[in-house]
């Protein structure tokens, strides 16, 4: 099975690129990095498929060379990768570990060796054990550690990524983990979701002031996304899409690029926030180079017992679902591409920075046939062109993920990668979409 597309589809200077985290594949118990928050969450009974972890992953850490490898044979423009704070700064703050970022600056010289355009990510979720002790992203002085971690790493390997954002998917870091409960810290508080929800803005503004500080440019976020539509045509399904879409969608980057938040979410959190909030606005909103999205599905919402000032409730849609159940549905990327470029955009790049989906890869014979996500890539693909098409000025676009990795909560069960990899053995085999790919890279 091939892909349909080509470069020559796409503008010049177009990236594809494929996109990783830290905890997810480096392999947290080595190279002197500190314990974070993912680190006891995962070590609690019931929160993590199997109880497994990212104490070893895909050892990344000790194989970084050989995955730049197939990365770069991929033909890939770019390579996403995240920072751990806790492998650079132990306890968060105060000295710094050597061996860290000593293998970060490998790390970005690896990558430059192979032509490969680097891609950082400050902040993938694993916080720094000694700061969730302080309250984590319920602390305002967050931003500040942020802030100063963002500095320490910055000041060794700023001179030669290529782009930054601070935080991947403020919704997971806020909403996901502090309401919801399903991400560490693990907790269902909505005064604790809904300081989160400003205190990942105000780290994400104090990261890009420090950041330009150095002197460094092409700056941006990455925001993650799902195409909301009602579950049938009655006014409490609307009322109830309209509230999940503000909280999902329109939060983060009202506040990062309007320097507002949605009347209708700070209807419900205002009694939460921290005092003070509104003079925060103008850091959260410091101008940026780019726009990252992150898109996977859409969600059908209903009204439900939801427990906030507005009832609303998931609801299964008919369309085909990966092994997430996640539906899927290409028409939501390019809604996104177009819809954030005309209310957000103002002329900036937009880039996908996370697409891709789970499936039950299995290896025989020394071989992966993955032809859902060979469909899934070109659906998608195709999604992007028509935007671009429409005049959206896309940038690039980076398939989650490079490895099969530590999926969070779901342990080492769900597959997104276009390499397999062995987690007895860790050996890595290019599925067949990783070929499908590098075809089409290279017509």
């Amino acid at each position: 099975m091939t892909l349909t597309f080509t470069r020559t589809d796409f503008p010049a200077g177009f990236q594809f690129g494929a996109s990783t985290s830290s905890y997810q594949i480096e392999g947290h118990g080595q190279g002197g990095a500190g314990s974070t928050h993912w680190d006891s969450f995962a070590a609690t009974p019931g929160n993590v498929v199997r109880g497994e972890n990212g104490v070893l992953a895909c050892d990344h850490y000790h194989r970084y060379e050989e995955d730049l490898d197939l990365a770069a044979a991929m033909g890939l423009d770019a390579y996403g990768f995240s920072i751990s704070w806790a492998r650079v700064l132990p306890e968060g703050r105060g000295a710094a570990n050597p061996e860290g970022l000593d293998f970060y600056d490998r790390l970005v010289d690896a990558m430059l060796a192979r032509g490969l355009s680097p891609n950082a990510t400050l902040y993938h979720w694993e916080l720094p054990s000694a700061l969730a002790d302080l309250g984590g992203w319920r602390n305002r002085d967050i931003a500040g550690w942020f802030a100063d971690f963002t500095e320490a790493v910055m000041r060794r390997i700023g001179d030669r990524v290529h782009a930054t954002a601070p935080i991947n998917e403020p919704w997971c870091v806020a909403w996901l983990s502090h309401f919801m409960g399903l991400h560490a810290p693990g907790m269902r508080d909505i005064r604790a979701a809904a300081r989160a929800m400003h205190h990942v803005g105000l780290a994400h503004g104090r990261a890009i002031q420090a950041m330009r500080a150095l002197g460094m440019d092409n700056l941006g976020c990455i925001t993650n996304h799902e195409f909301a539509a009602p579950f049938d045509d009655s006014p409490q399904a609307a009322a109830a899409t309209r509230l999940y879409d503000g909280i999902y969608n329109r939060w983060f980057l009202g506040g990062i690029r309007n320097g507002e938040y949605p009347a209708d979410v700070l209807q419900g959190l205002a009694p939460h926030m921290p005092a003070g909030w509104q003079d925060d606005m103008a850091t959260i909103s410091v101008p940026l180079d780019w726009l990252g999205i992150n898109y996977y599905t859409r969600k059908l919402i209903g009204p439900g017992p939801s427990g906030l000032w507005g009832d609303l409730a998931e609801h299964l849609g008919n369309l085909p679902q990966t092994t997430m159940g996640w539906e899927i549905y290409p028409d939501g990327l390019h809604h996104f591409l177009t819809w954030v470029n005309r209310e957000y955009g103002r002329g900036l790049p937009i880039f996908v920075t996370e697409n891709g989906m789970s499936a039950n890869d299995r290896l025989t014979m020394g071989q992966v046939d993955d032809p859902d996500r060979i469909a899934y890539l070109d659906a998608h693909v195709a999604a992007v062109a028509r935007a671009i098409g429409d005049g959206v000025p896309v940038g690039g676009y980076f398939t989650w993920s490079l490895l099969d990795n530590f999926e969070w909560a779901l342990g080492y069960e769900k597959r997104f990668g276009l390499i397999h990899v062995d987690f007895d053995t860790l050996e890595r085999t290019p599925k067949a979409s990783y070929h499908a790919l590098t075809q089409a890279l290279k017509r």
